[in-house]
């Protein structure tokens, strides 16, 4: 599997010279291919042709073309479906099976978000006899879009499909570890009859250097953003001078509550798929495990069994229950976490490497101190905490004992108790009896130092529109 990852602006492919560099499987350090570094007069050039296209044509105006995009676009994803989740396996080092649901995702995005294309609908208000207000929703401008590389096929549709679907032209930036998954997703649109040129445009990462150029731009109107709470934080700082709009899905600490009477076979079938999808680097995996007293020891010893279970190995391997980390940089980040567990809390389920690849078996370890950096930071990783509670109260403190609330989960088969927790806790999602369900159809986001704004469904589509005021006075012709 080879290939070279170029630019992609005002409808060509763009190689400016510089010197590519590799791409690497997670899984073996094997080279898959390489791809060209881009700067900051590249990002420029990206956003003028990004704003020319919005500025100078008739997209904006054009919901049933833009309808008619996004559907070709799913159209091409679904016939590359196999190629691309198999680059996302080499590329990512995930499973075969998140792959391919990370692509299907992708293309349920598009089709869902082409259909919103042609209902975006303003509204009218008579303030008095004859005067008229009407409220009219158009698109925002020119979207940067900056993609993570722990999903980097559905977390680019989930902005790019509602940005595009509002009328706004786009400007993205991959993530540097996933630059050849990007290049065939955008080989896909490039394929797309109806898309004009300078409508989508791609500028690879170098460093920082690109992602900057794009948040400091004035002719980009709205950032789009998926990663980490730290660069969220420094997005808005670089945003502030040009007062543009950010939409930012950050960091998680997602806690999932056991209740004594929560079915715990579900729980631990649930729990084992939601804190170890693609290694326990996603903001919404389970990262604490929230137990009542009663049912603690119980649930530990199935919980370790569960973790224990789990093979972890290579994407590609239909044994695999859990893949490779995206690099070994974060395998040696990870791996002193893990003893840092050890020294402060009670390990219950020490993880390690393999002997080859950015591999790292799962860790369970037990905690009271929920001030620990290890209970308030992401890890981001298939290291999970185990707490305890008495009563629903502090079960309550404990899940909102961070600054995070971007998803949490509750087990539990009181009806009651169970809408009692999901309004006390401070989370943009709260899954019952389930862990990690997310579709196109329901919005996602964050409470808290989670982020800003809100993805998937209706309200997707929020960050990238407007809403203009229009008079008229009675009498005037």
């Amino acid at each position: 599997m080879t290939g070279l990852a170029q630019h992609y602006i005002a409808g060509l492919w763009r190689d400016d010279g510089a010197p590519p560099r590799p791409s690497v499987n997670p899984a073996d350090d094997t080279p898959l291919g390489r791809y060209i570094p881009g700067n900051a007069a590249l990002a420029d050039e990206a956003a003028t042709a990004a704003r020319a296209a919005f500025d100078d044509g008739l997209w904006a105006a054009s919901p049933r073309l833009r309808a008619q995009l996004l559907h070709e676009f799913a159209d091409r994803l679904a016939e590359a479906k196999d190629d691309i989740a198999d680059l996302v396996v080499a590329e990512n080092g995930k499973l075969r099976s998140e792959a391919m649901g990370e692509t299907m995702a992708g293309i349920s995005e598009s089709r869902y978000y082409a259909g919103l294309a042609r209902n975006i609908r303003g509204s009218m208000q008579e303030m008095a006899p004859g005067q008229i207000s009407l409220f009219h929703r158009e698109a925002a401008g020119v979207a940067g879009i900056i993609v993570p590389w722990n999903a980097p096929v559905t977390l680019l549709v989930r902005s790019l499909a509602p940005a595009l679907a509002a009328g706004c032209t786009a400007v993205i930036k991959p993530a540097a570890q996933t630059p050849l998954v990007h290049a065939r997703v955008m080989q896909c649109l490039a394929e797309c009859p109806s898309l004009p040129a300078g409508v989508i445009n791609s500028v690879n990462e170098n460093g920082i250097e690109v992602g900057q150029a794009m948040v400091a731009s004035p002719l980009i109107d709205v950032i789009s953003f998926t990663g980490s709470s730290r660069t969220g934080r420094k997005i808005m700082e670089g945003a502030a001078a040009t007062l543009k709009r950010v939409g930012l899905e950050l960091g998680g600490k997602a806690p999932s509550v056991i209740f004594e009477d929560a079915d715990l076979d579900l729980a631990v079938r649930q729990l084992t798929h939601g804190s170890l999808a693609i290694a326990g680097q996603m903001c919404a995996a389970a990262a604490r495990f929230l137990v009542h007293d009663s049912v603690a020891a119980d649930f530990a010893e199935r919980m370790t069994a569960g973790l224990k279970a789990v093979r972890v190995g290579p994407g590609a391997d239909p044994a695999s229950g859990m893949g490779a980390l995206i690099d070994t940089a974060n395998q040696v980040r990870l791996m002193r976490l893990i003893e840092q567990a050890g020294d402060e809390g009670r390990m219950m389920l020490k993880g390690g490497p393999l002997e080859t690849g950015a591999f790292l078996t799962p860790t369970l370890f037990g905690i009271d101190d929920v001030r620990s950096p290890l209970v308030q930071e992401e890890l981001f990783g298939p290291i999970i905490s185990f707490e305890t509670f008495g009563d629903e109260a502090e079960a309550v403190a404990k899940a909102n004992a961070t600054v995070y609330g971007l998803a949490a989960s509750v087990f539990t088969r009181d009806h009651a108790r169970a809408m009692r927790m999901s309004r006390a806790i401070r989370a943009g999602t709260v899954w019952i009896n389930a862990h990690l369900r997310l579709f196109a159809e329901a919005e996602t986001g964050g409470y808290g130092q989670s982020g800003l704004g809100r993805l998937h469904g209706p309200e997707g589509l929020h960050d990238f529109l407007e809403t203009k005021h229009i008079f008229m006075e009675p009498g005037v012709a």
